[in-house]
């Protein structure tokens, strides 16, 4: 008498094969997996190319464009004071942001119903338009619609997340979304160099700071953010959830990742805010170009670190690891940034460097880890508040330079390591966050 097994096996031996997926002719869908199909797992070189180039182009007018944002704040002649023009600088950065976290729904409905070449399209010509526009603006408020109307029209993050994903194999699809993060990490690098050594200051006549620039960090902002909404698709997984308000470890990341979302925006506008201050306000007194020498070698040793090491740590130490350890580090750095005035020379230079690069990798390893289910549009909310706080805590730093209690710049910085350990408490409570390492 045949055994169970036996039995079990020759059931298994034959049975009805898998259907094959059925296509429907001029279905694009169709077309793309038959597409994929026929590659036999090798990668899209030529459409990864696509997505490298158009992100690429929405890196560049971006962040090439901070350099030069205190000048014509300044030049609009709307604030009251040089302490205020920090406040209104934040406002413009917060503008793009905020047309985005009203428009990004509205263009994932539009990239399903329509496909995502339209998006595209239309979201490289927005920065086209919008960008040149920015350029011509002459008073405060044409510069702040012309950046809200920037985020409104662009809906390329999320079209080409998708678009990066759906053309490569289940092995390749890693690759394909990474090619976002390493090519907004190459405009993190030219960016502020373009905008910072390219910037004439000679067109420009201001009596009482002949020569400081403040670059409007929200460049980092944009590329932490856009790299860590390109990890969502990594990390995704298609799996039934319980709905998203009974799903405690999923609330606490997305609380904690707005949350470091809020405080990479923060930090981002203060950083070069506090270069180019002057000495007597607590700041470095940086010049355009210098700043932009930080910021290129910073993003340099990024862009290595990003492309040779973090997936390595991110694989051996886990998501909930990436996202504690660095929480702590950051809290620590952010602290000692007043101490760095009292250096000069290559001392600064050196501590500036390393601690701006420490502050860069840092914010995008937590930040990968915490990017499961959290949509666009709540980042970009909370990300849209990001400068005018930062603006504003600026602002009152500079005021209260002589303050018995934290005055100045430990007023500015110590406001972001608080920050940061808000962000960091429920990931060392009793919310493991076990999802996150899967």
């Amino acid at each position: 008498m045949p055994s169970a097994g036996s039995c079990m096996e020759f059931d298994h031996a034959h049975a009805a094969p898998l259907l094959p997926s059925r296509s429907v002719d001029g279905c694009p869908g169709c077309l793309l997996q038959q597409r994929v199909a026929a590659r036999n797992g090798s990668p899209p070189a030529k459409e990864l190319s696509f997505v490298a180039l158009i992100s690429l182009c929405s890196a560049l007018p971006i962040s090439s464009l901070f350099p030069f944002i205190y000048f014509m704040v300044e030049d609009f002649n709307i604030a009251k004071s040089d302490t205020m023009v920090a406040t209104y600088a934040g406002y413009i950065g917060s503008a793009m942001m905020l047309g985005r976290f009203i428009s990004s729904a509205f263009w994932g409905i539009v990239a399903d119903q329509y496909g995502r070449k339209p998006v595209i399209l239309i979201g490289t010509f927005s920065i086209i338009i919008f960008n040149a526009l920015f350029g011509f603006c002459t008073n405060f408020w044409m510069a702040l619609m012309a950046r809200f109307l920037l985020g409104l029209c662009n809906g390329i993050l999320g079209a080409m997340k998708a678009y990066s994903s759906e053309i490569c194999s289940k092995e390749n699809q890693a690759s394909g979304v990474s090619m976002l993060t390493t090519t907004w990490a190459v405009g993190l690098i030219l960016g502020p160099a373009i905008g910072g050594y390219l910037t004439q200051e000679s067109l420009h006549n201001h009596k009482l700071k002949p020569k400081i620039n403040v670059m409007d960090p929200s460049a980092y902002l944009e590329i932490e953010k856009l790299e860590d909404d390109t990890s969502v698709m990594s990390n995704l997984k298609i799996e039934k959830d319980p709905p998203l308000w009974k799903n405690i470890s999923a609330l606490t990341a997305m609380y904690i990742y707005c949350v470091w979302g809020l405080h990479s925006m923060a930090y981002s506008e203060m950083f070069s805010w506090w270069a180019v201050s002057s000495e007597h306000l607590g700041g470095l007194g940086f010049s355009t170009s210098q700043v932009a020498d930080v910021l290129a070698i910073a993003g340099t040793i990024f862009f290595l670190f990003q492309l040779f090491l973090t997936p390595r740590l991110t694989k051996f130490f886990g998501a909930l690891r990436m996202v504690q350890v660095p929480a702590a580090l950051t809290i620590i750095l952010t602290s000692l940034y007043p101490l760095f005035s009292k250096l000069d020379g290559v001392q600064l230079w050196c501590v500036l460097v390393l601690s701006q690069s420490l502050k860069l990798i840092l914010s995008t390893s937590r930040q990968r880890g915490l990017a499961n289910g959290v949509s666009t549009s709540i980042m970009s909310l909370c990300k849209a508040f990001g400068p005018s706080i930062a603006g504003f805590i600026f602002s009152m730093g500079q005021v209260r330079i002589d303050a018995s209690f934290l005055p100045g710049m430990w007023m500015v910085f110590g406001s972001v390591s608080i920050l940061a350990l808000v962000a960091a408490v429920p990931s060392f409570g009793h919310l493991s966050m076990k999802s996150l390492e899967k």
